[in-house]
């Protein structure tokens, strides 16, 4: 790493306020990543779901990320980036709106429907923001750069966990019954209305939220960035990213980080209840994981102005592996402490895969290329759900079964691991690339 990268300006005055309403766009995707991942376990409850069938929530989530991620660069690309900001945050509010007739027809689907197209709406404020981070500034410093906005990506995070635990999860009547299968069918009925009308008032106050921030960016100008509005061949650019080894194999380690975040975030709730905890209390745990993320993000995007990217993915990874290694065969408490401590190390994956894989692209490559990158966040989607799967291995609980040793909660977590692993050895190929 080069002293160039120490001295060189993250951001320059000239671009701050763009850059600081750009920066915003993180806390509002965190907000909807933290606040969607509890509804998995309150699904499950209250319509009474196996965890295979609940993990359907992550599926709808992430899915619209990989449908909508290239359409949304290729429409950024014509035009611009405010214009995809703005389309991205209307679809965002409308997706959250939806939440307002699911409750009322208190069928699954239509609430994964919502989800769906809330997640297009993220496609494309993903596909811009990042880039546009990227691009506001030297290449030097662009995965410092990026890992600043993302630093308040937690901050939505957190309060997203905030609202999904102060507003749903303890008012769900169902988190109180032991076995809401056992109750009768009027009980059952009245219980479900109320619940499903708890999940759906923070998705439409959101979606309100959303279209006062639809105003407030629509009004203010921004820059274009260099090369916005032009069409050069598509063909030249997908075959240019495809023989690039840096990026390829940055958008599989993508597929993996975002697959092991959603793993760990989603079943902490079900690890939480094999070892005798609610909802709620879980959540607390799951709090303290988002506040690892912040200070490991801070730290990390710290230890960046001296160590190599690719070095310090390396390094976070092996420490993520260890720790979901503890979390896989140690039981109880301990355990469960490993598994908070991994979002520690899982910090600066997202953004340091990001800007290692767009290294050394033009404008137009770099549009195509983070198109890539958020549709990787498919591993949100696949990868939760085949963890459900093993989790239902022995029935529908999170402990009616043993393999290898471990419950098959905790042996679960094995997916994560492989995860962890190919992201390690992602950072040290990389490193050898150049960096």
């Amino acid at each position: 790493m080069t002293n160039s990268s120490t001295r060189a300006k993250l951001v320059d005055r000239k671009i701050l306020l763009p850059f600081i309403l750009i920066t915003s766009l993180f806390t509002l995707w965190g907000f909807a990543n933290a606040v969607t991942d509890p509804m998995v376990q309150a699904f499950k409850k209250v319509l009474e779901l196996t965890n295979s069938q609940a993990a359907w929530v992550q599926m709808a989530f992430y899915g619209g990320y990989f449908c909508m991620a290239l359409p949304a660069a290729l429409f950024v690309r014509k035009y611009s980036y405010k214009v995809g900001v703005l389309i991205g945050l209307a679809l965002y509010a409308f997706g959250a709106l939806l939440f307002y007739p699911a409750a009322i027809t208190e069928q699954f689907w239509f609430f994964c429907l919502g989800l769906y197209i809330l997640t297009f709406g993220l496609a494309f404020l993903e596909t811009t923001a990042n880039p546009y981070i990227l691009a506001m500034g030297s290449r030097e410093t662009a995965t410092r750069r990026l890992n600043l906005a993302q630093a308040f990506n937690p901050v939505g995070l957190l309060l997203g966990l905030l609202v999904a635990q102060q507003f749903v999860l303890k008012k769900l009547q169902s988190d109180d019954i032991t076995d809401f299968s056992t109750l009768d069918l009027a009980k059952k009925t009245l219980i479900r209305t109320s619940d499903l009308m708890v999940i759906r008032d923070p998705y439409v106050i959101l979606g309100l939220v959303l279209i006062g921030i639809f105003v407030l960016i629509a009004v203010n100008k921004m820059p274009q960035a260099k090369g916005e509005g032009g069409t050069p061949n598509l063909r030249e650019t997908f075959s240019s990213l495809f023989k690039n080894k840096k990026y390829t194999l940055g958008v599989l380690a993508q597929v993996f980080y975002v697959g092991a975040q959603i793993m760990c975030w989603t079943y902490i709730y079900q690890y939480a209840e094999a070892i005798g905890m609610d909802s709620t209390t879980a959540a607390n745990y799951q709090f303290a994981a988002f506040i690892c993320f912040l200070v490991g993000r801070a730290i990390g995007t710290y230890m960046l102005r001296f160590i190599n990217s690719a070095k310090l993915l390396t390094y976070f990874a092996v420490l993520a592996g260890i720790c979901t290694a503890l979390t896989i065969f140690i039981e109880g408490m301990t355990g469960l402490y490993a598994l908070v401590l991994i979002t520690l190390f899982m910090s600066i994956m997202f953004p340091t895969i990001y800007g290692i894989a767009l290294d050394g692209l033009d404008e137009e490559q770099s549009k195509i290329g983070a198109a890539g990158l958020v549709m990787a966040i498919v591993g949100g989607a696949l990868m939760p759900k085949w963890q459900g799967m093993i989790i239902d291995l022995g029935g529908s609980g999170v402990n009616d079964t043993t393999i290898a040793g471990a419950s098959e909660v905790n042996f679960s977590f094995i997916l994560p691991l492989i995860c962890f692993v190919y992201i390690g050895w992602y950072g040290r190929k990389v490193g050898r690339l150049g960096n």
